[in-house]
């Protein structure tokens, strides 16, 4: 039942804009996000998933209950105190597997679908690329890139690439 004063479903916020968040935020002992509500009522299984990933990822951050509802937002991350923050990053890390693209060396073919080995910040790797439409542009200079099963691939700064991998990409693009 919600609170009065308070539409039933409407999530709390965590903190008032511009304060302070205090949280109750610790892990179980399988790992598991624990979130103490004001209340007193434990939440096992919160699940910690941002509102803009890429394009705002310190702000709007959602926290949800292992059955999907949300239990509290939080306007912004730098507003944690570090051992709430330290938390919720590990969570979020994760959640997020977006490898960075620094490089490609090659691509089987410039028709679709085609095999890309590119150079990632977590190493060097493989995938197929579908279809043009899944590259997508994301801000200036950003690039989502999606490979058959659906992994996502950033390329941060399309201009920062070294001069093969732009050719390459740009035959895509």
């Amino acid at each position: 039942m919600s609170p009065p004063g308070r539409p039933k479903g409407e999530s709390r916020r965590a903190q008032p804009e511009g304060a302070s968040v205090s949280l109750d935020l610790q892990r179980d002992a399988f790992g598991r996000l624990l979130l103490t509500d004001a209340d007193g009522l434990v939440h096992e299984g919160v699940v910690p998933v941002r509102a803009f990933p890429i394009g705002a990822p310190e702000e709007g951050l959602s926290l949800l209950s292992a059955q999907g509802r949300e239990l509290a937002w939080i306007e912004r991350l730098d507003a944690l105190p570090p051992a709430q923050r330290m938390l919720l990053d590990e969570a979020l890390a994760e959640r997020e597997f977006v490898p960075e693209i620094l490089r490609l060396r090659a691509v089987s073919s410039f028709s679709t679908p085609s095999t890309w080995s590119v150079d990632t910040d977590r190493g060097a790797t493989r995938f197929v690329l579908k279809g043009e439409e899944d590259i997508r542009r994301i801000g200036r200079g950003t690039l989502l890139i999606a490979d058959r099963h659906g992994l996502q691939f950033r390329v941060r700064d399309f201009a920062a690439l070294d001069r093969h991998s732009k050719r390459l990409l740009e035959r895509f693009l």
